[in-house]
């Protein structure tokens, strides 16, 4: 079995932001030589996340919509955690978005179902970030 590593690097020019990471992905899963094994992808923040759904344009300004309404970003007063960076939001926001994905590899791709990509969602953004790639297999 091999084991293989990469950080993708990411910096939104907007707070918050969601981008398709899917080709990205499928660039390491080459570059690792593994034909049939996993793949983890991994928010290496916690102000971000890593999900998997659909490249569909209305379904992500529903998502940002969704989550501004379970954990508004303003007024930053009504959040404990805020203080230092106000970001108390984006905390929460990544905890219902999630952490991770994991995705089987099958004759060297990811085996999605119909319509999946996966996605890098940004909750603080205007920084650097990382994203850990993770492929085990053969």
């Amino acid at each position: 079995m091999k084991s293989f590593k990469k950080v993708l690097h990411y910096r939104t020019e907007t707070r918050r932001a969601f981008l398709n990471i899917t080709a990205d992905v499928r660039n390491v899963l080459r570059e690792s030589g593994i034909m049939e094994g996993l793949c983890l992808v991994n928010a290496m923040h916690i102000t971000a996340s890593v999900f998997i759904n659909d490249d569909e344009r209305g379904l992500h300004q529903d998502f940002e919509h969704w989550l501004e309404k379970l954990a508004p970003e303003k007024p930053h007063s009504q959040y404990r955690h805020n203080g230092y960076e106000d970001n108390a939001d984006a905390h929460l926001k990544r905890q219902i978005m999630g952490r991770e994905v994991v995705v089987a590899i099958t004759n060297g791709d990811l085996d999605f179902g119909t319509w999946e990509q996966i996605f890098y969602g940004e909750f603080d953004g205007m920084r650097d970030k990382r994203v850990l790639v993770k492929i085990i297999g053969e």
